[in-house]
């Protein structure tokens, strides 16, 4: 097992206030993150350089996106907005304003399809919206009506057939696109899911429990590496750890073999629990050139580390 492994390229002060999301682009040259302090900021990924923000939320912005091109970016608030803005100047292209607020959106594959919900709240109910760019509203779901709970996460299937969101209670549904109905549901968790993702091959196609990876503490974040047979998770809420120090591993990131589901890693954590947001860079091949991959991940603290792996991680095999 790999003790650890601390070689970082920067500690971006990204937000004033705890970290919601984090988002590379598709080539993994930008870097997007949201957080309480209603600016989500873009970031140059090899040197942590800040580009700049999109400012126009009054709330807490919970959920980022950014499109395959990079040319579009959307962003769910708690001031009951999901927003559509130009990458390149920030400028906002379109405002969807609701009586309750946004908890996720999402970009399908090919750019032209926005996914958001809104919560259950003040009597309202939680609802899922598709939003055809070039033709307006396509999709309306009534997700309390057909009784399942708050959704809290959620990710585009294969070829934007469908869709997957988990939700408050822990339950997963696939909904079918076209009908507007529930393909499958399942309940693989007890608790609040907090993030969805899935591998770079988008190879997610039907709902079904294939391995385990336990720990002693809350999850609340999880990554597959693009490039090796590896998972890393994160997480603990801030307030049930303030007693803690760093050193005790409760904010350190953890890394399990996919297949083999054995912890055989852990990167150094942050000043406070790493909570919310957790990915890795999206361009596998540039560990061979650098020899190094970096990934990153959104703390409570509200800074974001930029981190390397180093040799003794890229070298490592599970042996069996």
């Amino acid at each position: 097992m790999i003790d650890k492994f601390e070689k970082s390229i920067s500690l971006l002060m990204a937000h004033e206030r705890s970290i919601t999301k984090i988002r590379y682009n598709r080539k993994g040259d930008l870097l997007f993150s949201s957080g309480k302090d209603r600016a989500p900021s873009v970031w140059y990924s090899i040197n942590g350089e800040r580009l700049g923000s999109y400012n126009g939320h009054t709330g807490t912005v919970w959920c980022i996106d950014v499109n395959w091109d990079t040319t579009s970016f959307v962003s769910a608030a708690g001031d009951s907005t999901m927003k559509l803005w130009d990458v390149q100047t920030g400028q906002l292209k379109t405002n969807y304003t609701h009586e309750v607020p946004c908890r996720i959106c999402a970009f399908s594959y090919d750019g032209t399809l926005v996914l958001y919900s809104s919560d259950e709240s003040m009597g309202r109910p939680c609802e899922l919206f598709v939003v055809d760019l070039k033709e307006g509203p396509s999709k309306r779901i009534n997700v309390s009506l057909r009784h399942h709970r708050k959704v809290t996460g959620s990710l585009w299937g294969t070829l934007d057939e469908f869709i997957v969101t988990g939700h408050e209670n822990g339950e997963l549904v696939q909904w079918d696109m076209k009908a507007g109905e529930e393909a499958r549901i399942e309940q693989p968790h007890t608790l609040q899911i907090m993030d969805l993702q899935t591998d770079k091959d988008l190879t997610l196609e039907i709902l079904m429990h294939l391995k385990t990876y336990v720990t002693k503490r809350p999850i609340n974040s999880a990554a597959i590496s693009p490039i090796r047979d590896h998972v890393s998770r994160r997480g603990q809420e801030a307030i049930e750890v303030t007693q803690t120090l760093a050193q005790t591993g409760k904010f350190e990131a953890r890394f399990f073999h996919l297949i083999f589901e054995e912890e055989f890693a852990r990167g150094k954590g942050h000043f406070g629990p790493i909570n919310n947001s957790l990915a890795f860079h999206p361009d596998g091949k540039r560990c061979v050139v650098l020899v190094e991959m970096f990934y990153a991940s959104g703390g409570e603290d509200g800074f974001v580390r930029l981190q390397y792996f180093d040799p003794d991680y890229l070298e490592y095999h599970l042996a069996y």
